[in-house]
């Protein structure tokens, strides 16, 4: 094995049973060696180089067993290759949950979408705020400019004269 840590979600075996069906659906007749080389991963075995690890057998074993119970797979040899194929019980499952995705995936860009559309004019807002706010206080400070070297002109005014 080359993790070092357990799965941290409760739904991993889903996740995983699921990720071995599509691995299924995309590869056609695949067994669990070929399986337990896709879930692999480098080891870190200390100061030593990294090297490639096989996943678990068991796991991938077990997820095959499960999905044949369920109909959604079964072996079948196709010329010298041999394996786990999908039903087709098993691809219209697979085709059903692809076209829920696809639906919902065009809703939330649409939400994403509006959503960055008010949050630029909101910086639109916020810049125009700022940018009338720093006008503002420039000309408040060139009045006051104006007005300090017109009183100090008196004031150098009446010290000459008097």
């Amino acid at each position: 094995m080359h993790k070092e840590r357990p799965p941290v979600k409760d739904e991993w075996w889903h996740i995983r049973a699921a990720s071995v069906l599509r691995q299924i659906y995309r590869k056609g007749p695949i067994g669990v060696s070929k399986l337990r080389t896709t879930y692999g991963g480098k080891k870190n075995r200390g100061y030593k180089t990294e090297h490639f690890y096989k996943g678990s057998g068991n796991i991938i074993r077990k997820i095959l067993q499960q999905l044949e119970a369920a109909g959604f797979v079964k072996k079948e040899e196709k010329n010298i290759h041999k394996g786990r194929v999908l039903t087709a019980q098993g691809k219209k499952f697979l085709d059903n949950i692809a076209a829920q995705i696809s639906v919902i995936r065009p809703q939330q860009k649409k939400e994403a979408a509006k959503a960055e559309i008010k949050e630029a004019k909101s910086e639109k807002k916020e810049q125009a705020k700022d940018t009338k706010s720093e006008e503002k206080k420039k000309e408040v400070k060139e009045t006051k400019m104006e007005k300090q070297p017109a009183a100090k002109e008196t004031k150098e005014n009446t010290s000459k004269n008097g």
